[in-house]
């Protein structure tokens, strides 16, 4: 097969910026950085800017005007998946907001038909809820809610192609119920929780893999009592979710987690509705009408029903308002996402023999153009 040789952009590595090289692929594959396009390669010339791993979003409800509750089929991931690719994000999981146990099935049933039909970008599935608690339900209706019983353990346990995330609220799972979500290669996560310090601790030790939206739904850290917040930043062995968009968390506390973190357990997340890629400006979510503004997503008393937010504005944001550099964010918004996933030795960083999932910002990082397994696309963000 023909070498393509990338070249005119700044290369973001794991740990560097590489300048005045090129990057050579070799079909779907990453062949390496060199000095020079290899003789009878193929040249790209970028024209500048910068060229990173794709961007890997693990929390994605929906995208092109689609809910994912809505369109719980191959094409309404789809849709969403290439409205996200729009602004850099080369992988996704489609995430499903609480709901009955029939959408639940069909949600599953849609990711593992997606992923046999090699829909660009798609991941497997996220199932946020049905299990959580009402207490810290956020946009979630209550009403849709349910416990963790053996049909459930069955249904969220069926064999996958790909990764499957389920958040609950572990307080309310039976004792074992994360364990044998882990043993069947689930991949647990903490949300919409009252659980405190000890109950958390009780499930990391059952093998919870990370944190929905850091900070969101979820007990605080206190001075006497640690909470959800204070397990997390604790434990070295977990991810957790940030939305990045001056909304759902403020950048000081941002700025304090990855203090006490450090930046290896902080995934980017967009928690993205309908709108991203889309038209709408309202949409309806669980009978509830979304009013979409200032940057967010609201219900009608002001909640804020997941966001508008893009991975490249929360990679902007995590430069602009946090105060990291471009290597540091490109790792929250690719390499820890592909980590937590277990997909790290074969995306999310730019390394020989990776998948050639690759985003190119402009100067101002806007995404002008992304490959999916080598695949380009243009685009104007």
């Amino acid at each position: 097969m023909t070498l393509t040789a990338l070249a005119g952009a700044r290369i973001v590595l794991a740990d560097r910026i590489a300048e005045d090289r090129v990057l050579v692929l070799d079909g779907a594959r990453i062949v390496g950085v060199a000095e020079a396009a290899p003789e009878g390669a193929a040249v790209q010339d970028l024209g500048g800017g910068w060229l990173l791993p794709g961007f890997i979003d693990t929390q994605v409800n929906g995208g092109g005007d689609v809910l994912f509750n809505d369109m719980p089929c191959v094409e309404g991931i789809r849709a969403i998946a290439q409205a996200h690719r729009r602004y850099g994000t080369t992988g996704l999981l489609p995430t499903l907001i609480s709901d009955y146990a029939p959408v639940v099935e069909a949600a599953i049933a849609a990711g593992e038909a997606a992923l046999e039909a090699g829909v660009p970008g798609v991941l497997g599935v996220h199932i946020e809820g049905p299990h959580l608690n009402p207490v810290k339900k956020g946009i979630h209706d209550a009403g849709r809610f349910s416990t963790v019983d053996d049909a459930v353990l069955a249904r969220l346990t069926v064999p996958s192609k790909g990764r499957r995330i389920v958040t609950l609220a572990p307080e309310l799972a039976p004792a074992g119920a994360v364990r044998a979500l882990a043993n069947a290669g689930i991949l647990v996560c903490a949300g919409h929780s009252l659980a405190d310090y000890d109950q958390t601790r009780a499930a990391l030790d059952e093998g919870l893999s990370g944190f929905t939206h850091l900070f969101n739904a979820m007990t605080q850290f206190l001075s006497r009592d640690p909470g959800m917040v204070g397990a997390a930043l604790e434990d070295r062995s977990t991810h957790f979710g940030l939305i990045v968009d001056g909304l759902h968390v403020h950048p000081a506390a941002l700025r304090v987690a990855l203090l006490a973190r450090g930046i290896e357990g902080a995934m980017l997340v967009t928690d993205a509705m309908p709108p991203v890629g889309g038209r709408c400006t309202r949409f309806t979510l669980m009978g509830q009408e979304i009013t979409v503004g200032e940057g967010g997503c609201r219900g009608p008393d002001g909640t804020l029903a997941g966001s508008a937010l893009t991975m490249a504005q929360a990679l902007r944001n995590t430069m602009d308002m946090l105060g990291l550099d471009i290597v540091a964010a490109s790792r929250m918004a690719s390499g820890n996402p592909a980590r937590f996933l277990k997909l790290q030795d074969s995306t999310g960083t730019i390394a020989p023999g990776l998948a050639a999932d690759l985003v190119h910002l402009d100067d101002a990082r806007h995404v002008r153009a992304t490959w999916i397994a080598g695949a380009r696309e243009d685009s104007r963000e």
